[in-house]
């Protein structure tokens, strides 16, 4: 019996064991969860932000994604490959993309980049209609890398940015003075301040975002329409320089506003008027002109009795891509043909200075060789009142830093997508570097 009872416990030792709880197993090393900080999570639109990921694994690749939506609820997008370093944590000042909308060190390559998304219509820009409130942008992080316009990774982590274009304090007044329109910024505090009128091109309407960011600068800035809004005309047919003058008298007698002269900023159309008002008008004593012509264009300019009248556009010039984008670059007709003299504005009559910022690679027309035309005849006049900022790569509409860049824009009046020009990184960096350059060039020669 008792030999059976042996063979019976020595049967029943590893059934035994079978029921006998495993040891513990160790948790896993625990990872920390991953994070995105962008810091100052809300500033000001010209203003450089920081991003950080965090709790990567080392070497990890992810996908970086910006999405923001515009005024009217179109979305723009963008995004970026990197690879964590060894300690699982990427810093977009200092680490390069690998690839998506661009590469390289580019700490603000995923908001100069931004561009609508794949369901909305092509050709749009992402630029604010309102000032007093912020453009939201979403950073996301997605695992591994997806191509532009691919279905993105599953999100790991997100963070929110608020870019406002204008500084707490800066007040907006909108203007029916005689027959000035637009609208006044002014910076805090009791000034006096620089005047400065802010001008854009054959668009048309009000665009304030520039004049609400020189009001962050400290500039008394007045975003001033010339045509298509409120009372004013609705196309460019001919304008008064008595408009402008106006604008000028208003601007420079203004209680907040530091005297003696004031000065004008403008783009493509606008930087052309900017060029006549230096030139007739002793108001204005500092101009910067953005990507503008030598000669006046399209609508006659007059001034009292005289009149420069407005070199035309040659459709039968203008060259249509299989895609159906138009380039207009040969379609102005030539300021340097005689025939066209009495459309050149004579800038060496203009006592005060200035400053013209041009895109190598501008497309809509030769911003270049009118930025040389202009130059030869100061000189030729024996002045040296000017200074040029000449990009190399950056396309025509040069605005401030981190506006998303658009090679192709609808054009308002025309309806069709126009090629401007320019390679992405170039232009924001043109962008980038001009916008300090134009502030230092008005607080110079306004004080």
């Amino acid at each position: 019996a008792d030999m059976w009872r042996a063979v019976a416990a020595a049967a029943s030792a590893p059934a035994r064991a079978l029921c006998r709880a495993p040891p513990p197993l160790q948790p896993p090393p625990r990872r920390r969860a991953v994070s995105v900080a962008v810091s100052p999570a809300a500033g000001l639109a010209d203003e450089r932000v920081e991003t950080r990921v965090a709790g990567l694994g080392p070497g990890q690749p992810v996908t970086l994604r910006a999405v923001a939506a515009d005024d009217r609820g179109c979305l723009f997008q963008s995004c970026a490959h990197y690879r964590a370093d060894g300690r699982g944590e990427l810093h977009l000042g200092t680490d390069a993309s690998h690839g998506g909308d661009y590469t390289g060190v580019e700490p603000m390559g995923l908001f100069w980049s931004l561009a609508p998304a794949g369901m909305e219509k092509p050709y749009q820009r992402l630029v604010p209609r309102s000032t007093g409130t912020p453009m939201k942008v979403e950073m996301l992080v997605h695992e591994g890398h997806s191509q532009p316009g691919a279905i993105p990774g599953p999100v790991v982590a997100k963070a929110e940015v608020e870019r406002w274009f204008t500084a707490p304090g800066v007040r907006r007044i909108r203007l029916k003075e005689g027959g000035v329109r637009g609208s006044l910024f002014l910076p805090p505090g009791d000034g006096p301040f620089p005047g400065v009128i802010d001008m854009y091109g054959d668009e048309g309407g009000l665009i304030e975002f520039r004049s609400s960011l020189l009001a962050t600068r400290g500039f008394a800035a007045l975003s001033l329409p010339y045509f298509d809004f409120e009372d004013l005309p609705k196309v460019m047919k001919e304008f008064k320089l008595e408009y402008f003058e106006e604008a000028a008298r208003f601007l420079q007698r203004h209680p907040k506003v530091k005297g003696p002269g004031v000065g004008v900023i403008g783009t493509g159309k606008g930087a052309e008027l900017g060029l006549s008002m230096i030139t007739f008008l002793p108001e204005v004593v500092a101009a910067v002109s953005v990507s503008g012509c030598s000669s006046n264009t399209v609508a006659d300019l007059h001034y009292g009795d005289m009149t420069l009248p407005g070199l035309r556009f040659d459709m039968n010039k203008v060259s249509v891509s299989d895609t159906g984008v138009f380039d207009t670059f040969e379609a102005l007709d030539d300021p340097t043909n005689p025939a066209n003299s009495p459309c050149t504005i004579p800038i060496e009559k203009a006592e005060g200075h200035l400053l013209l910022v041009v895109g190598e690679d501008d497309r809509m027309w030769k911003s270049s060789l009118y930025a040389e035309l202009a130059i030869g005849r100061l000189r030729q006049h024996g002045k040296e009142n000017f200074e040029l900022l000449s990009y190399p790569g950056a396309g025509h509409r040069i605005d401030p830093p981190s506006t998303p860049f658009c090679q192709v824009a609808m054009d308002r009046v025309l309806g069709v997508p126009v090629l401007g020009g320019g390679e992405s990184k170039a232009h924001a960096h043109a962008q980038e570097h001009s916008w300090g350059k134009i502030q230092e060039f008005l607080h110079l020669h306004l004080g």
